[in-house]
């Protein structure tokens, strides 16, 4: 039975799931409002003082390169190792598949983290190069360093795209062209290209928005862009500096958001083709090359980084007071706001999911992807947002202490739950409309009413797949910084903190525990991905 077939059995949407679906999606939706509130407070004149000045132009500049810089490298990156594992004999062709698009499973800062302990001055590449005479590396901090390793870790989107549409597309217009005796290059520009050209736009486009909403990466590389200004111009109490600044980075991503959709529609235009295999292209003397620029790059966006932090681990910590050293409560403290985010967003997307999968409304379609908002906002606007919330309602009392409402765990997990709800949504989402409404049906005419029907029949088939988002929201959690950073409670650590203090500090070896158990995170992330796509 089709979705659309399912939709047109199911009866007019119940009032009470709408208004539950619309009060989730207006509760995620309503924190960002307060960026636009506390904008349109300043004064004209001020506000025209700050959009005028020329720190506000050199952000929004260095943003713009950021993202262009990071799109174009990827695509040159990308697109090879998509033709590489697709179109040609490179030896293990699956294996450097996987390898390839294992960056996207790491945090890029701390890929960025990694990168500054390496090349720092007095770090450890010149410690080792300074007996051959190097005394001065160059200079890839500021917004080359940015670019470089936001590229790396990011590149996997542009990789799977492309590999995708290459796999897909009606290959015996390649084969067609090889018979009119054209070149494999000429080939691949007058046929293949055009026909991945919206895949690969796709992926460049994602690869865009996670460059300007990236915080961890332009802050430990001290490049001047949105995310890293915002949070400074927010810790010096600039808040009307700080609240343009996040209306000027939400329009940039709304722009990249509406551009990757009118790509996406083009992109099904050329999604339809014959299955099958083609001539694979022999590389030949290219073969070995390919295979060492593969482990080359495998070498520096994975291995370097476990490396590293293994290195550190078990190299001792004498360089400073035992304050630094590993507490289990971090691990703790990460693990509880997690759960605590993880069962607020399961529970949140279940009404939300299926409105949206069992009633073909437009309602339902809108309430859903008003939960998207909260994903598609970089995580320092977001926070940004709670601490106005927070701050326009004052403090909390605790005895003779107050603090303000947005350092309390609440709204830490609300804000996590606001960043991360997609992931339970999409999961639900999936697991509803594998379900057969002809079950609840059954149990209807048995006379239960339709929360009895639901709790009896439909949530037991599709706990897998709340369970399963919520999995991926407590993953995902775990790892984000600046949301963390900006909302936790005074004196709540978490491993994400702990290695933002140490990298602050200067003492690295600190962060190598942390960051190790945040990159097997990070690795449960990705095989909890791949299992829910099969």
């Amino acid at each position: 039975m089709t979705e659309a077939s399912t939709r047109e059995n199911q009866p007019e949407r119940p009032l009470g799931l709408t208004l539950l679906s619309g009060a989730v999606a207006a509760a995620l939706v309503f924190p960002l409002t307060w960026v636009v509130v506390r904008a349109a407070e300043v004064e004209t004149g001020r506000a025209t003082e700050i959009l005028l000045r020329p720190r506000t132009h050199e952000i929004f500049l260095n943003s713009l390169l950021l993202m262009v810089g990071v799109t174009v490298l990827s695509i040159l990156l990308a697109v090879p190792l998509a033709v590489l594992t697709v179109r040609t004999d490179l030896p293990g062709r699956r294996f450097w598949t996987v390898v390839v698009s294992l960056p996207l499973a790491v945090p890029s800062w701390l890929g960025a983290f990694a990168f500054v302990a390496m090349f720092r001055p007095r770090g450890i590449v010149q410690g080792w190069l300074e007996p051959l005479g190097v005394r001065e590396l160059p200079d890839l901090f500021g917004l080359p360093g940015a670019v470089l390793l936001i590229t790396l870790y990011t590149y996997p989107y542009v990789f799977i795209t492309t590999r995708a549409a290459l796999k897909t597309f009606d290959k015996s217009l390649v084969d067609a062209a090889r018979t009119l005796n054209h070149g494999w290059w000429d080939t691949f520009r007058r046929v293949t290209l055009p026909q991945i050209r919206p895949a690969i736009a796709a992926g460049a486009l994602l690869a865009a928005l996670y460059a300007v909403s990236d915080f961890g990466t332009p802050a430990f590389l001290q490049a001047e862009v949105f995310t890293r200004a915002i949070y400074q111009e927010q810790r010096l109490g600039n808040n009307d500096y700080a609240a343009f600044l996040s209306l000027q980075l939400v329009a940039l991503t709304v722009f990249i958001l509406a551009v990757e959709s009118r790509v996406r529609r083009a992109e099904t235009l050329y999604t339809s083709g014959t299955a099958g295999e083609t001539r694979q292209v022999e590389l030949g003397a290219w073969k070995w090359p390919a295979v060492g620029a593969c482990l080359l790059l495998s070498g520096f966006t994975l291995v370097m980084p476990v490396a590293l932090f293994t290195w550190y681990l078990f190299t001792g910590q004498a360089e400073a007071s035992q304050s630094f050293a590993f507490q289990w409560s971090w691990l703790f403290n990460s693990a509880f706001v997690a759960g605590l985010a993880a069962l607020v967003a399961a529970v949140a997307a279940v009404p939300v999911a299926y409105l949206s999968a069992r009633y073909d409304t437009r309602l339902g379609s809108v309430f859903e992807r008003a939960t998207y908002v909260g994903y598609a906002v970089p995580g320092i606007v977001v926070g940004l947002a709670l601490v106005f919330f927070g701050a326009h309602y004052g403090t909390i009392s605790f005895g003779t202490v107050e603090v303000g409402l947005y350092l309390t765990l609440p709204v830490l997990v609300f804000a996590y739950v606001v960043r991360f709800m997609p992931q339970a949504v999409g999961s639900t989402r999936t697991s509803i409309l594998q379900v057969n409404p002809t079950l609840a049906e059954a149990a209807r005419t048995l006379g239960k009413g339709p929360l009895a029907t639901f709790r009896s029949v439909t949530l037991p088939l599709i706990a897998p797949g709340v369970v399963a988002g919520a999995a991926l929201v407590f993953l995902t959690t775990m790892k984000e910084l600046p949301a963390t950073l900006m909302l936790r409670p005074t004196g709540f650590e978490t491993l994400v903190t702990r290695i933002w203090a140490a990298e602050s500090a200067g003492l690295y070896r600190y962060a190598a525990l942390p960051a190790l158990l945040l990159l097997v995170v990070s690795g449960l992330s990705m095989v909890l991905i791949l299992r829910q796509e099969e």
